[in-house]
């Protein structure tokens, strides 16, 4: 029995030491396909010298500058680092250990000798990556490596509508994707005038321009093709003056080093989705540009058609980009919507209609629609099951580019290895590589802060996980414990406290200054529910504090209220928005309950209001349905849309009151000249339904509500019904309505 014990003792440290050998890899983002850990756990020193066995093409090369600032070549030196790509003689003996497989690469660290081995120069850039990311503490784990991606073509788009990136951003975002071994960025800011109109047919101005060349330059330095997209749909002419335009302009992005280009038709009505003209002009500039210079990455376009819901295939759109478009051009798809996670029968449908593997462009954790709320959770929900499906897959972030890096980590995770993605532990590890010490305060902030609340994609995100249950007990009005609510008062100073520590926090200024808004709002979020908790606390232990409680409930309110009201105040969706899907819900539920308890008790008539709108929205129209009211003093707005509205014959937009309000002014925004006569608005007052005639500029877009047929009163409905016989293409760029 002694032996026996001791012989599973033995086994258990084992088996103890290689697991402890392969955590150290852990560092190592993404999750290489295949670790073996050395059975001991053994380490060895970095070695600050070691016997650089390489040729001097390798020593040259971006791999072998990368490993020479961190080690010293030294001919005497006990430890030798071999250093090569598939058939170089450095690493002759190691050749069956190479996947064979593009940027794949084999790793070996033992006492003496340390191995990279690159498939191709991508892949020794790779192993040299992941020596770097292995090293902790001054140590490095002994075990080896064999790894490569799952997909193609990864990266980011910076694809959405707002302010675009600064260019300090865009190089610490470059340098980002070099260590994550992200291989592609695309240059594709909406607001950009020169990327689509009025300015797709101009050069950029000399400033703008030297920064895109330097921006280039960094990406070649991080292993990044640098791809450059236009957006001519909005005014293109199907001419050779403005095909040829179009190419001039690539032409000077080539000069500027761009090796990569892309053509967008995304967001567009009009003449510009025709698909047979959209591929023509594409194949001319594939065989007249992309292929003549052949120095160039394979040409991606973004249809007007990018999502299954949009898709009208009996109208021929995908189908003639599949049967028409050189088939090596890449073709960009969102999935099954506009904003959506993508899974296998998506793939099969797409791939079957473009004959060809999409490009996808996944419109996470862009907030370009939801611009009040800071995405900053796990990224989950894609399946694990598409890799042989797919070219290339590339996130649309948040103009928040710092802030961005939680779920770019994760998603290059994501891309490279599917089947071992775990979307929690990579959540957990992009935090704590975005900020170090202070990550167990970002991880507070960011567990409260990453659903989108209501949006016209109808995409949501978990919040609060952790407290899920309890949350949701207390909002329901369940009954709970004392310990309960403890827990719960916890949270919130935890919350508070970790937004206190990250103001402070100087270890990343970029990203502190992004979250500043939120960090604020959080703050008081947590403050409020720990005053909740005494309220609930004191109405029966101690009935003579309960007011001045409230008192100061309501002075954090009045604060939380001016910042939403002050703070990040775009024109689209303005204010600071946290904790809104479970913290807050439950919170202001036990507020309620509280003062109501107490007015009861006492006959008091304190006020239990936190956040009110006065109307409630809905639509048979699905992308207009999930918009978000705000009100504002006595104003009401709608959050406006980004995509083209397809607007059914018959379907409305309608507000619902909560009280009678009255109607000073309204106008709204369709982005379509000439639509007012397509449109009936009414009110309903006293049970009958009142229209109101539309008022529209000639040539402009901007719709008056004309209220002088109302009589004297308020209204409790309000509805705006599209009156043609067919569906109409319009957009939704405002809506402002005075009570």
């Amino acid at each position: 029995m002694r032996m026996k014990a001791r012989t599973l003792f033995t086994l258990a440290l084992l088996w103890a030491s290689a697991t402890l050998s392969a955590q150290s890899f852990s560092d190592i983002n993404p999750t290489p396909q295949q670790i073996t850990a050395d059975k001991a756990g053994k380490t060895i020193a970095w070695p600050l010298e070691a016997r650089l066995s390489a040729s001097s093409k390798t020593l040259s090369s971006l791999a072998g500058q990368e490993l020479s600032q961190r080690v010293r070549h030294h001919a005497k030196a006990r430890t030798e680092i071999l250093l090569g790509i598939r058939g170089d003689k450095a690493i002759r003996r190691y050749t069956n250990k190479i996947p064979k497989h593009s940027e794949g690469y084999f790793l070996s660290i033992e006492p003496q000798r340390i191995v990279l081995a690159g498939h191709d120069e991508a892949g020794l850039r790779y192993a040299v990556r992941s020596l770097l990311e292995a090293e902790h503490e001054g140590q490095l784990p002994c075990g080896s490596i064999v790894d490569y991606p799952d997909v193609r073509w990864r990266g980011v788009v910076e694809g959405f509508y707002g302010t675009p990136w600064s260019h300090e951003a865009r190089l610490s975002q470059l340098r980002f994707y070099g260590r994550n071994k992200l291989n592609v960025y695309i240059y594709g800011p909406k607001d950009d005038p020169y990327h689509s109109v009025p300015n797709w047919r101009r050069p950029y101005p000399e400033v703008e321009g030297q920064q895109i060349r330097t921006l280039v330059e960094e990406a070649k330095r991080n292993g990044v093709t640098f791809y450059w997209a236009i957006h001519p749909g909005q005014d293109i002419k199907w001419t050779a003056e403005d095909r040829d335009l179009l190419l001039h302009k690539f032409e000077l992005m080539y000069q500027l080093g761009v090796r990569g280009f892309a053509v967008f038709f995304d967001d567009i009505s009009g003449e510009g989705t025709k698909a047979d003209k959209q591929a023509e002009l594409l194949n001319y500039i594939n065989r007249e540009f992309v292929h003549r210079k052949g120095d160039v990455a394979p040409l991606v376009m973004c249809p007007t058609e990018y999502n299954k819901s949009w898709s009208r295939i009996e109208k021929g759109y995908l189908p003639t980009l599949g049967r028409e478009l050189d088939p090596d051009i890449e073709i960009m798809w969102t999935g099954n919507r506009v904003v959506a996670c993508i899974d296998k029968p998506d793939m099969q449908w797409i791939n079957g209609h473009i004959k060809r593997r999409a490009y996808i462009w996944f419109n996470f954790p862009v907030s370009d629609f939801v611009r009040n709320h800071m995405l900053l959770g796990a990224t989950y929900g894609n399946s694990l099951e598409i890799a042989e499906d797919l070219s290339g897959f590339l996130s649309n972030p948040m103009e928040h580019a710092e802030a961005s890096k939680i779920a770019l980590y994760s998603i290059a995770d994501y891309i490279w290895n599917m089947k071992s993605y775990d979307s929690q532990r990579s959540w957990e590890r992009s935090i704590v590589s975005l900020a170090g010490a202070q990550s167990s305060a970002l991880r507070c902030l960011a567990e409260h802060s990453s659903d989108l609340g209501a949006n016209g994609h109808l995409f949501r995100r978990e919040e609060s996980s952790e407290l899920k249950d309890l949350l949701g007990r207390i909002e329901r009005g369940s009954e709970v414990s004392l310990n309960d609510l403890r827990t719960l008062g916890d949270e919130c100073l935890k919350l508070e406290r970790s937004a206190n520590i990250l103001l402070s926090s100087r270890d990343n200024p970029a990203l502190i200054a992004e979250l500043a808004p939120w960090l604020r709002m959080a703050r008081l979020i947590g403050r409020y529910g720990q005053e909740v908790i005494s309220l609930e606390a004191a109405r029966e232990a101690k009935p003579k504090a309960f007011a001045e409680i409230h008192a100061h409930i309501l002075s954090l309110l009045e604060q939380m209220y001016e910042i939403d009201s002050s703070e990040n105040q775009n024109p689209y969706q303005p204010g600071v928005r946290l904790a809104t899907l479970r913290l807050l819900p439950a919170l202001d539920a036990t507020f309620a309950r509280s003062v109501a308890a107490y007015n009861q008790a006492h006959g008091t008539q304190l006020s239990s209001a936190t956040r009110y709108l006065p109307c409630s929205l809905s639509s048979d129209v699905a992308q207009l349905s999930g918009l978000a009211l705000s009100s504002r003093g006595k104003q009401i707005t709608i959050s406006p849309s980004n995509e083209v509205i397809r607007w059914a014959s018959g379907a409305t937009l309608e507000l619902q009151a909560v009280e009678p309000l009255e109607l000073k002014s309204l106008e709204f925004d369709l982005g379509t000249k000439d639509i007012a006569p397509s449109f009936t608005l009414e009110v309903e007052q006293g049970g009958q339904w009142i229209a109101l005639p539309l008022m529209q500029r000639a040539g402009k877009t901007l719709l008056r509500a004309d209220i002088a047929p109302m009589k004297a009163g308020r209204w409790t409905r309000l509805r705006l019904r599209q009156t043609t016989a067919t569906e109409l293409q319009v957009y939704f760029k405002s809506w402002r309505l005075v009570h």
